[in-house]
């Protein structure tokens, strides 16, 4: 691969201000999704924070037990705030299912201000060690960038291993709330382990034909699939709603030097002019990848998006 000495002049201009990426639209729930969130006569009524908890969730629970989903699909997980309806619906919740790795940030305070003493939580992600430094990080982040991981990295739920892991935790937690439901729950759950199963070893037969592939992204999301499948993934900036500054960008290039990457990521709903000519500057494709906090409340879709992940993973790193 060459890499140009010089970014072009179509670049210049740009890297005298910083280019904020913007912030992906939440997706509008249909009145199909609605019906599908809540069923008619099941007591358990669970909230799940965002929606790959809901989908998990919802695939365990069926139609035997009431699940909403915390957060509207496409905002911001890392910087929500609390509103007031999720006040109440914490406060007459049976159950909180949550991602945990200190990701949910607003909880804290919400189940307090909820005064919901008979609330069980399900944190999804107990046992999972989370990761920190197993693949490079560049660290181009400034004033601006005012939001960094706690606990290590919380984006288990993009690793079809830890999904089981989180799936089955999810199940325990609903079997000891509602133990009447049991073989329900059991059933369910055996399915849809059953499908996260087969996903990973997709994963693991098509990303084997590829290894140490190295690829560049503007949201630290995807180290977990990285360290699964020996690929190598150079995050540039942590949250996909961070200024790309100058020094990013510069930043950008030298890992694409030192790392030899073979594509860019950005996300689905991104629009961001600068890295469309950094790419081109860079002689590298640009490619969307999918961090999974928006789309249809299916649990299935978690599989179909998941699938398109691989795929564009896979042509990346031909």
């Amino acid at each position: 691969m060459v890499i140009p000495r010089l970014l072009s002049r179509s670049l210049i201009p740009l890297l005298l201000l910083p280019i904020a990426i913007a912030c992906r639209e939440p997706v509008a729930e249909t009145e199909t999704d609605r019906q599908l969130a809540v069923s008619d006569t099941p007591s358990l009524n669970v909230v799940a924070t965002f929606l790959p908890m809901y989908w998990f969730t919802r695939a365990v629970t069926g139609d035997s037990a009431q699940v909403q989903v915390l957060i509207p699909p496409g905002s911001d997980v890392h910087e929500y705030q609390a509103r007031p309806a999720d006040v109440q619906a914490i406060a007459t919740a049976n159950i909180l299912v949550k991602n945990g790795m200190d990701l949910e940030e607003f909880l804290e305070n919400t189940i307090t201000n909820a005064n919901n003493p008979n609330l069980q939580e399900i944190n999804a992600s107990a046992g999972i060690q989370p990761l920190e430094d197993n693949t490079p990080v560049v660290n181009a982040v400034d004033s601006s960038h005012d939001h960094e991981h706690g606990k290590g990295n919380p984006h288990v739920w993009l690793d079809p291993v830890f999904a089981q892991q989180q799936v089955t935790t999810i199940r325990e937690g609903l079997i000891a709330a509602d133990p009447a439901n049991q073989a329900i729950y059991e059933a369910n759950a055996a399915a849809y382990l059953q499908q996260l199963q087969q996903l990973h070893q997709e994963f693991e037969q098509t990303l084997s034909q590829s290894p140490n592939c190295s690829f560049i992204t503007f949201h630290d999301a995807y180290p977990y699939i990285a360290d699964r499948y020996n690929l190598e993934q150079v995050a540039v900036v942590s949250v996909p709603d961070a200024s790309l500054s100058p020094q990013d960008i510069q930043k950008t290039v030298q890992a694409v030097q030192q790392y030899q990457a073979k594509a860019l990521f950005s996300e689905p709903k991104v629009e961001n002019g600068v890295l469309k000519t950094l790419a081109t500057d860079l002689n590298l494709p640009l490619y969307e990848i999918d961090s999974l906090e928006s789309g249809p409340l299916d649990p299935q879709y978690y599989l179909t998006a998941m699938r398109g992940n691989l795929e564009t993973l896979a042509k990346a790193c031909r």
